[in-house]
């Protein structure tokens, strides 16, 4: 830490610019793209420095919805300051503790409650986001593309033949529709156990929403409860897809859509996302030297290969990773 300049540069920014005299600064916690935290202590509280360098990484989006999610009742940081030319912010802190560590059989249903709160504050307010970007067709293509790309011909060096592009066409198409054709709200897009953080007031913290668009109800269920991270059996996942159809249906948020609809439309969202995070998990690997992740492709492939067998219209692509990947 010593050699690195834009940490050095972020402490000045803090002594000099802002009067902060902190008495201890270390990591606060990894990221997928090249965004960094640190956690400072002053004056007995702790706050979240992020570091993001400009010709990487957009700090406007970041604060544009962190300050929108606030008004919503959402519990996420605070902006205190802002050097958008460096590309650093001071943040409040959510603690450190995430929903990961603390998911277990006996506080799943609480959490899971409280991320459910959240979620429907968020899409309870989507219109309030009319400026946030939309995932649309184009957003949703490109994304699978990637499990193409660097899952497929880059991770496993597999050259498809014809034949298997349009399948993997086809699919994505499918998977597409399915996405367009149901409500759309704010989606986070990443709402899973490592950005919520567990908290005593206002549970959870939300944390990385910077990449928020306007999209399909499910997707952010999905990412909750089809966690890349952590498996929970199909029964327990759907009695939770039910609860929160039941919710959408109580607060009227969703009108005429029948319980298995919703569950399809869930299941379709997963093969989506998953199809994605196959393809970012293998980039993150090959391009920016982050292997880590590389241990989280067989649980994200496991999704995938699950909606495969339980739904007719994507058997195709379900025999298709049969021949190319060993799933098992």
């Amino acid at each position: 830490m010593q050699d690195d300049q834009r940490l050095i540069d972020l402490q000045q920014w803090l002594r000099n610019d802002l009067g902060i005299a902190f008495e201890t600064i270390a990591p606060a916690s990894g990221d997928a793209s090249f965004r960094r935290y640190f956690r400072i202590e002053h004056q007995g509280e702790n706050l979240i420095v992020m570091d993001a360098p400009p010709e990487k990484e957009d700090c406007v989006p970041f604060i544009n919805i962190a300050n929108a999610l606030l008004k919503t009742g959402l519990n996420v940081p605070r902006i205190m300051q802002q050097n958008l030319e460096q590309g650093f912010l001071l943040l409040s802190d959510l603690g450190s503790v995430q929903y990961l560590e603390q998911l277990n059989s006996e506080r799943a249903e609480q959490l899971y409650g409280d991320a459910f709160n959240a979620l429907l504050l968020m899409h309870r307010d989507s219109e309030n986001h009319a400026q946030l970007p939309l995932y649309d067709h184009v957003l949703l293509m490109k994304e699978m593309a990637l499990m193409r790309e660097w899952y497929l011909e880059k991770n496993l060096n597999i050259t498809l033949t014809t034949q298997q592009h349009t399948v993997l066409d086809d699919a994505f198409e499918l998977l597409a529709q399915s996405a367009l054709a149901q409500p759309q709200v704010l989606v986070h897009r990443d709402y899973h156990s490592r950005n919520l953080m567990v908290v005593a007031k206002n549970n959870p913290g939300v944390l990385d929403f910077q990449d928020a668009v306007i999209g399909a109800i499910t997707y952010d269920l999905v990412s909750l409860l089809k966690d890349c991270y952590i498996q929970w059996p199909r029964e327990q996942v759907l009695s939770w897809v039910r609860r929160y159809h039941q919710r959408l249906l109580e607060n009227g948020m969703i009108n005429n859509v029948r319980e298995a609809q919703f569950i399809q439309w869930f299941d379709f969202m997963g093969a989506q996302r998953h199809l994605k995070v196959l393809g970012i998990f293998s980039r993150l690997n090959s391009r920016d030297g982050k292997p880590g992740y590389l241990k989280d492709i067989p649980l994200t492939l496991a999704y995938v290969v699950e909606v495969c067998r339980l739904y007719q219209e994507l058997e195709p692509l379900g025999q298709l990773l049969d021949e190319v990947v060993a799933v098992g």
